[in-house]
Order: C-alpha cells, then sequence, then structure tokens
C-alpha cells in the first residue's frame, strides 16, 4: 500500500516518538519491537524527519568479496521500490564498521534514483559533501576507509539495529531514532498522535495549574 504525497508529508510533521506512540494504540506488535536500537544515530539531526520505503541490501568491508553482487542490478532493484526510497543497508563484518559503503559518490548516485537517506549498522564518510545534498544520514559511526567495501546481496529481509526491516517497509526516522511504520495503518496515525497529543497537553495543563492536585492527576493519567 503505497501512500500519496500528502499522506507522507503528514506523516513527516510528526516526531518519531509520537508515531510511536501512535502505533501503540493499535496493538499490532510488541512495544519492544519495531524500532532501531540506539546505536543506530542520526548524523544529521537538523534535517528533521525522513519517511520512505525500504531498499535492502548487505555488504561487507573486512576482505575483498569473491563474487560480489552487481551493483549494477541492485540500482534496478532500487527502481522497483515506491519512492520515496531509504536505502537499509546491513553490515555483515563483526565488528561492523570497517569500511563505509556510503559516501559522497554514493549518495550523489541513489539519491538521483529516487532516495532519501541511508541507515546501517555500519559506517558513513563524506559528511560535509553529503550534508549539502541534504541526504539523510543514520549510522553507526563514521569511518575514513571504504576497505574492501562490497555488496553481498540485496532485496532480502535485513537485520540492523536489533530489528528486521523487510523490502518495501515504511522507514520513519529523526534525530530520535529509526523506526518501521506498519504500513497498513499508516494513515490512521495522525489522527492517532492527534488524540495522543490531546490527553498529553490535558496532562501538562493541570501540572502547571494552581488548581494542581494528585486526584486529577490520576484521573487524567488514567483517562482514555
Amino acid at each position: 500500500m503505497k501512500l500519496s504525497r500528502e499522506e507522507l508529508d503528514g506523516l513527516r510533521k510528526l516526531s518519531t516518538p509520537t508515531v510511536s506512540n501512535a502505533i501503540e494504540l493499535f496493538n499490532v506488535r510488541p512495544r519492544n519491537q519495531g524500532f532501531m536500537s540506539p546505536d543506530i544515530r542520526c548524523l544529521f539531526p537538523d534535517f528533521g524527519v525522513m519517511a520512505g520505503y525500504a531498499v535492502t541490501g548487505r555488504f561487507a568491508a573486512n576482505q575483498p568479496g569473491t563474487r560480489p553482487a552487481s551493483r549494477y542490478d541492485f540500482w534496478k532493484h532500487v527502481l522497483e521500490i515506491p519512492e520515496p526510497r531509504v536505502l537499509v543497508l546491513q553490515d555483515l563484518d563483526q565488528p561492523p564498521g570497517v569500511g563505509a559503503y556510503f559516501g559522497e559518490v554514493q549518495t550523489h548516485i541513489h539519491r538521483r534514483l529516487g532516495c532519501v537517506g541511508v541507515v546501517t549498522n555500519g559506517c558513513v564518510r563524506d559528511l560535509d559533501e553529503v550534508r549539502e545534498l541534504g541526504f539523510h544520514y543514520f549510522a553507526r559511526g563514521i569511518c575514513v576507509s571504504h576497505a574492501y567495501v562490497h555488496l553481498i546481496d540485496f532485496g532480502s529481509p535485513v537485520n540492523v539495529g536489533a530489528t528486521t526491516v523487510h523490502p518495501g517497509d515504511l522507514i520513519h526516522a529523526d534525530k530520535h531514532g529509526v523506526l518501521v511504520l506498519p504500513v497498513e495503518i499508516a494513515r490512521d496515525i495522525p489522527a492517532a498522535a492527534a488524540k495522543i497529543a490531546g490527553r498529553e497537553q490535558r496532562i501538562v495543563g493541570h501540572c502547571g495549574s494552581p488548581d494542581f492536585s494528585l486526584e486529577e492527576l490520576k484521573r487524567l493519567f488514567e483517562a482514555d
């Protein structure tokens, strides 16, 4: 199910914690699943929210690849995923981060292919050049070299930040982190978020009220 541009724009107006809270109202998954661990860091927090459909792949950099996957075939696969696209790349090295798959050149290529950012448990580089392009970076860290980086495969589920991501999954990410938004409820998230925001504002407002009481706080906190 592909969202319209207007629907995606609506999701980009919401912070990732807000979307995470809204997902909980639908009981579509356990509350401790669907979001990446904090070692996947946002490197350009001032860019705001990134939203798009996952293009998945796996790579390594510690040793030369004997039979690397074709990058040309990967580029063709990228175009099979709806726009806007988010690359979700699993670094298979142990530990990950020996070499960067993404830098200035890969950003230019994949930006031209309709990608808006990359999420990886590996490392990235060329921060100044990539920042100028407005391309989102979510990564384990930064490194100098690409080492022996090579693409191993693509188009299958990957595990990044202790979270499994499938091709075409809807990714929502900002300075707080990265989550997978269940696409079947995506259109209902803004209304759910507004409901939660109203409840939270009543609680916050009471905390600043001269008539504050624990009894009323309890009532507001337990209200639907």
